[in-house]
Parts: structure tokens; sequence; C-alpha cells
């Protein structure tokens, strides 16, 4: 159990908790929930033992492991499954250890020493950190190339996936989902959902939250407030208390009018797809949760272009991709006014290539791309982010592209974004990533686009400027081009969903849960056959089946008399362990004059768990290998 009673943490001159309370039990999965700055990762370093409390009390139990993601990255040479398994700080430790008793030859370390790896699990550690790996997104290749060799996002995944590994009673996860793509985060629920221990986690995807936990803290005005459900019960939840105050009750008034509007409006193509169904139910939740956002800092607009063609631009039997290297082909695409389209496809199929080339980053390599007359694009990327001036402040940035307008114009414009007061004049050169962020979208904002073309805007951004951006893209009147992992951004502002997978781009018949299935399928496609199991060319030619057939006996037999060896085997090793644990059972062994005879019988039943143990997962692995060409060859007969 964690309890906080009567805390007060504070950091330098800012109070972050005054009186707080909280009481969470073994076992539950809870969202950390509040705006930037309240003090949730404060709170994190807290329970982590970082920080101690101001007044008041933390308490967690004493035997409890914790694990949490880390921000940095340390060690650069190491290689990428290494620095996952030294997440087990445990195992590395009996490791260390076992490695100087070996050089010692000390027989009654090294046997205790087995025992402890044994129940640390460390026979199938480099397994599980390489299971862990690739649910993240990591090639086999990729495993195995050193830690500097990725790019801070893939950097991010390793630490995440080397929390994922420590064993632990708690686990402290600060924003997992930054740098993950759908595909990892669909992994991830899945991961977390099975985990035995505490989860405390801070994420502003609602979806994550909704799927993950049982309840949500609410961190406000200095107070912990504990809801029952996830992310959308707390919505409900706070809206209700909220709805009896009357300024909550006027701003739902007008937010209310504002979606009746959008619906009304969406509604003339509504039918065109199960999608749009799904959206228009989107919005009707956004309504009833409006009030538990009434106290949001962000209110903006995209600004309505002056002009618009048709189509906007046009992709004919394109190629797409880098130098000589094809990332798409035979590309077709035409995005007209008021088009609302979702990227989706597996990691580095080409969704940000296809971006990319849209907004003029990349050249189309063969085919045709036309732009409208009058297009005018609002690009948003993360490298966008570094592209801002770090001397200037938010205000300058707009008045260089409107240097004639007021200056209290632009100051109004960009208090919708929550540049307010002095913050509009301060240097970009300290703001947060999500300050970035909130100023490259209002930078876009203003230059009035007719397409947008956003990929993974949510990035950084929490839950409340999430919300913003939702409700201004359901006003723009322009089209949408967009890649999220954010999938109630998708579900609220898109229309339609596009797959990119297999060098194509083709319509999606379905939603975000069909693609889930559809995910699945695809990765069981991209497991590698084996020459003897890959589909004969020509089905329907019997010749080649009945030759199939055959490699497929020849190749039985030799797994078979594998299978067969290493039951063998593993049957020796059982008796001999018998044996061991037979002469075990002899009182008289543990007599001082024969510890040399029971230290040589315990290192010797250590290192025979441990052959036992590799050779139970050689035997497995053969009779997997076995079904699957017995399961071919009745295919093939």
């Amino acid at each position: 159990m964690i309890r906080l009673l009567n805390l007060t943490l504070q950091r330098g001159p800012q109070r972050l908790l005054e009186g707080a309370e909280l009481t969470l039990h073994a076992g539950q999965k809870v969202g950390l929930i509040g705006a930037n700055g309240a003090g949730k990762s404060s709170l994190f370093a807290l329970l982590r033992g970082e920080l101690g409390p101001d007044a008041g009390d933390c308490l967690l139990p004493a035997d409890w492991r914790i694990a949490h993601m880390r921000q940095e990255v340390d060690n650069l040479e190491r290689l990428a499954t290494d620095y996952v398994l030294d997440g087990d700080v445990q195992l590395r430790a009996i490791q260390a250890e076992l490695s100087k008793a070996e050089a010692a030859h000390d027989g009654s370390a090294i046997a205790r020493l087995h025992t402890e790896l044994d129940n640390a699990q460390g026979y199938t550690a480099d397994a599980r950190a390489r299971k862990l790996l690739a649910g993240l997104g990591f090639t086999a290749e990729q495993m195995d190339k050193r830690v500097g060799d990725f790019s801070g996002g893939w950097r991010m995944r390793l630490n995440l996936a080397q929390a994922l590994m420590c064993p632990s009673e708690l686990l402290l996860l600060d924003e997992p989902t930054n740098h993950l793509d759908l595909d990892a985060i669909l992994w991830l629920e899945e991961w977390l959902k099975s985990y035995p221990g505490t989860l405390l986690l801070i994420s502003h995807d609602r979806d994550f939250l909704d799927a993950v936990v049982d309840h949500v803290a609410h961190l406000e005005q200095q107070k912990l407030t504990l809801y029952r459900g996830g992310y959308s019960a707390f919505e409900r939840t706070r809206a209700e208390r909220l709805a009896q105050q009357q300024q909550a009750y006027e701003k739902q008034q007008a937010q209310r009018a504002h979606m009746e509007k959008y619906i009304a409006r969406f509604k003339a193509q509504a039918t065109k797809a199960r999608q749009a169904q799904s959206r228009i139910k989107a919005l009707e939740r956004l309504e009833e949760l409006a009030p538990a956002h009434v106290d949001s800092p962000f209110d903006f607009v995209f600004r309505e272009a002056d002009k618009v063609s048709s189509p906007l631009l046009n992709l004919s039997e394109a190629r797409l991709g880098y130098g000589d290297k094809t990332v798409l082909d035979k590309v077709k695409l035409s995005l007209a006014p008021g088009a609302r389209i979702g990227l989706l496809g597996p990691n580095g199929a080409g969704k940000s290539t296809l971006i990319k080339t849209l907004a003029g980053d990349l050249t189309v390599l063969d085919g045709s791309l036309a732009r409208g007359e009058n297009l005018a694009i609002g690009y948003f990327a993360q490298h966008q982010l570094d592209a801002l001036d770090p001397k200037a402040s938010p205000l300058l940035h707009v008045q260089r592209l409107a240097p004639s307008e007021r200056e209290q114009t632009l100051r109004d414009f960009l208090g919708g974004f929550d540049f307010r007061g002095p913050r509009c004049d301060e240097p970009v050169l300290n703001f947060s990533g999500g300050e970035k962020a909130r100023l490259a979208l209002a930078l876009i904002a203003w230059q009035k686009p007719n397409l947008l073309l956003l990929d993974e805007p949510t990035n950084h951004l929490d839950l409340e400027m999430r919300l913003a951006l939702t409700m201004a893209l359901q006003d723009f009147a322009g089209a949408v081009l967009v890649v999220s992992h954010d999938r109630h951004l998708l579900k609220s502002t898109t229309d339609e969903f596009m797959l990119v997978a297999d060098g194509r781009i083709q319509p999606f018949d379905g939603d975000l849960d069909d693609y889930a299935r559809w995910l699945i399928d695809f990765r069981a496609r991209q497991q590698p056959q084996s020459a003897a199991t890959a589909p004969s060319a020509d089905k329907t030619d019997k010749r080649a089946q009945r030759q199939a057939a055959a490699a497929l006996r020849q190749q039985l037999a030799p797994h078979k008399r594998e299978a067969e060896k290493l039951e063998k085997e593993l049957g020796k090793v059982h008796d001999k362990l018998a044996a061991i644990e037979e002469q075990l059972g002899d009182s008289g062994l543990y007599e001082a004059a024969r510890k040399d005879e029971l230290r040589e019988l315990l290192a010797e039943q250590a290192r025979l768990k441990g052959v036992e143990a590799e050779l139970e997962e050689a035997w497995l692995l053969a009779l997997e290998t076995l079904e699957e060409l017995q399961r071919q060859l009745e295919e093939a007969d």
C-alpha cells in the first residue's frame, strides 16, 4: 500500500502539494494527471526517494522494488539487448558475483549463485529482453546494435524496455507513449494489463489511460483526488461536479452550441463510412464531457483560408522514397477540399515519407505531383520544433509572419495557445517540448492553410491542449491528412483511413479496432518462413504440390530425430538431478567432514539445472517446428 498523509511538497519557491492525501492499494493501476508543472514528475521523484516531503508522510512498503523509466541514456557503447538486461539490477549483481566466484574457483559460492540465478529467471533473461524489444518495434538486427546508433526517440524506447525488464512491485512510467507509434502502444497496453504489481502512469493519451488504468489520481490546486475508473469515467465524474457551478454551466452551453453546429454540418456526409459514424459518437461524447475542461487555458482556431483549389493536390502513379530507395510505389492520391484522412500502417511503412513528399521536403522519384493554384499547406512535424528561432519570442515569431498586424491582435491570438503576459516575450531557447509544439501549431494556424499535413502533432502536448487541438481540427474547413498515435484524435477528426503497408497506399474500410486486428495478422505474415515451408508459387500445379509435400517429408525426419535426441538428453539430465537430490537427502552429508562433497554436489546440481533449462527450451522449439511441418504436410497432401 502507498499512503500520502497530509503531504506538503515544494520545489524552490513553488508549492506543488499541500496537505495532500492519497491511498493506493497493491495491484492498482493508476493514471496520474494534472496540468504541466503541477508536480506529477516531482511526485514520482518523491516515491523513488529522490525527494523528501516538506511536511507530512510518504509511506511505502520497505521491501517493494521500484522500477521507473529513465529520461537519460548514460551508456552509448552498450548493445541494445545488454542495455535492456541492465534494467534487472539484481540479475546483473548475481551474474557479476558468479563471474568472481568462477574466477576464484569457489565451488560453494558457485552453487549458491547458480541457484540464485535460476530463481531470478536468469537463464531466460536474454529471450525475455528480446521479446520486450520486439514488442516495442525493434528488429532482430537492431537488438544487437549499439545504443549510440539509435535516435533520441528510439533510445527512449530502450529506456522503457529497461524499466519493463526490471522485476518490481511498483512501476512508475512518465509519458511512456511519447516516442511510440500506434503499433507499439497497442503492444504496451497488453503488457501493462498483465503487469501484476502496482502501476502509476503519467500519460496524456486518453485512450491509453482508458485501456490500462482502473483509477485516476488528479493533481489540482495542490491536492490529489482519486477517481474510480479510467480517464473517460474521470471526465464524467468531474464534469458532474463542475456543472454545479454557474461558470462551468455557462461554458458548457457555449461548447454545446459549438458541437451542435459542427454535427449538423457534418451529418450530411456521415453515411459514407463506418468511421464517419464513430466520429459523430466521439463528438457527442465530447459534448457530454465538455464541462470537465471548463478551466482549460487553450482556446484557438485555424484561420480560414482566403482561396481554395479543387483538388488541392494530386499524386498519380508516383514513386516515393529517398535517393535510390523506393518506399512507396504506384501511389494514387487526390486530396479535395474538406477531405479528412488518417494514415495507418506499421512503423517504417512510409507514412512520414508520404507526408514529407506532399509537404515538399522530398521530391517525387517517378510519376507526378500536381498542386492546386491556391494550395496553402500547414505542415507540422517534430523536426520543425528544432527549426524555431531559439533567440526569438513567440510574439516575434508571429510578427515575422504578420509585420503589419497590431501587436495586441497577435498577443490575443497567442493567448489562445496559453502564451500570455511575459511568456509571450521570452525566448524559445528554454521552452519545453510541449511549449515549442504549441508555438509551431500557432504559426500554422495563423497562416490560413487549406491543407493540414500533421505528423504526430500530439507529441509533448498535455490532455487539455490535445482536446483544444481536436476541437480546432473539427472546426477547420480545409483538408486534413494526419499520422498520429493518439486514437482519440484520429477518431474525432477524420472521416476515413488510408492504409500504408507493403509499399502501397490503399483505402482502409474499418475503424481502429479493425486496424488492431489487421496489425496482428500483418505481424503473423511477417514471420520468416523457411524455404521448406514456403507456399508453392503455383498452388494449382499438382506436381508442384507433390514436390512440396516430398520436401516437407524430407524435413520431417531430421527434425524428428533432433526432437528425440533432445528428449533423451533431457531424460539423462533428469536422472542425474534425481540422483543428486537423493544424495542430498542423506543427513550425514551435512557434517563438517563432508563439506567439500556437499559443495561439489550443489555446484553440479546448479550446473545441471542450467543444462536442463537450455535443453527444455531447445526441445520445445524442436517440437513446435515439428508440429508446424506436420501441419504444412497435411495441407500439402
